[in-house]
């Protein structure tokens, strides 16, 4: 009854979401380009002054050195190439998701359980899961591994040993292929099953693959460089093209006009690398912490191949499910 009215409550109408959102400061350009707009706005204000004093500064032939259309199309690939880049991150780590949902349900399926400690075992190997999204998070980030959320997932002599490597995801990737090699070894996987499983294995590490090739391939620097150039050359000639025809307005025109090419650069600073902690980036927590319920989940269901537990259970009773 509640979420009825919440729903029909104002505050949840479109209209004003959409106004809230406009006034935003939290997640948008505005403090970024904000000192460059007055800036520009100042100057138009000092041009105006002049042009009230009878200086000639109306030039309108200066709207040639940087034409409208040129610095449109360079400011349209600039975002674009950076909404790919943004894309492509999500593509990939919603790949790293489903691949992991898969190899958690063929490992909790498929790998038999001749023993209780066999079962532990695979329970921590499925955790091992997590484990390689979260360290693929603090790898792409250039940040050390967060204690607190690997020791849930990982024994303390792994954790230990991760502490110690350049590239933990790839340490976790190899014990996991590790694993199902040893079971394979022992018989609990048949020779399908294992080449199934290091194919999952593979997919998450391509996914890596594909995360640290967005991270070390920025936009060339000499594009980014000249870009800006061609945006202050632009801002700074509007005032002159434009005193004029607006004369005290002139200021607040090129203001308005600044912080709208100025706002379509930073969108595409922002969402650049999409892999970082800002308001714009992708919510890798969030999509880590679906990860780890998913296998929480997958651990609370009953396999159908724990002989283990059928050899302990009484003739005549029937075996409790497993936690």
């Amino acid at each position: 009854m509640r979420s009825q009215l919440d729903a029909l409550s104002p505050s949840s109408s479109p209209q004003h979401h959409w106004f809230r959102l406009l006034f935003r400061w939290q997640g948008s350009v505005v403090p970024a380009v904000l000192p460059r707009t007055l800036l520009c706005a100042g100057f138009g204000l000092l041009i105006s002054l002049l042009y009230r004093w009878g200086l000639p500064v109306s030039l309108q032939s200066l709207s040639s050195i940087v034409p409208s259309i040129v610095l449109g199309l360079l400011l349209v690939f600039r975002t674009n190439t950076a909404y790919e880049r943004f894309w492509e991150g999500r593509k990939l780590w919603g790949g790293l998701v489903n691949t992991s949902r898969n190899l958690a349900r063929q490992m909790w399926v498929a790998v038999h359980e001749h023993e209780a400690r066999d079962h532990q075992e695979k329970i921590q190997q499925l955790r091992l899961l997590v484990a390689f999204a979260r360290a693929t998070k603090q790898q792409l980030r250039s940040t050390p591994l967060v204690t607190t959320e690997m020791a849930t997932l990982v024994t303390a002599p792994q954790l230990a040993k991760l502490q110690t490597m350049h590239h933990p995801p790839l340490e976790i990737a190899f014990w996991l292929a590790d694993y199902l090699q040893g079971c394979f070894n022992q018989g609990r996987l048949n020779a399908y099953q294992l080449s199934a499983m290091l194919a999952q294995v593979d997919i998450m590490v391509d996914v890596l693959g594909g995360c640290e090739r967005i991270v070390k391939t920025p936009i060339p620097l000499a594009y980014a460089i000249h870009l800006k150039q061609l945006l202050l050359l632009y801002c700074l000639a509007l005032p002159f093209q434009m005193v004029g025809a607006l004369q005290d307005w002139t200021a607040l025109a090129v203001g308005l006009i600044s912080f709208t090419v100025f706002g379509i650069e930073a969108i595409g600073i922002e969402i650049e690398n999409p892999f970082g902690c800002d308001p714009n980036d992708l919510p890798l927590e969030a999509i880590c912490q679906t990860m780890q319920r998913n296998i929480e989940d997958l651990i609370t269901l009953t396999p159908d191949n724990c002989h283990w537990r059928e050899d302990a259970t009484p003739s005549g009773s029937t075996a409790l499910p497993l936690a």
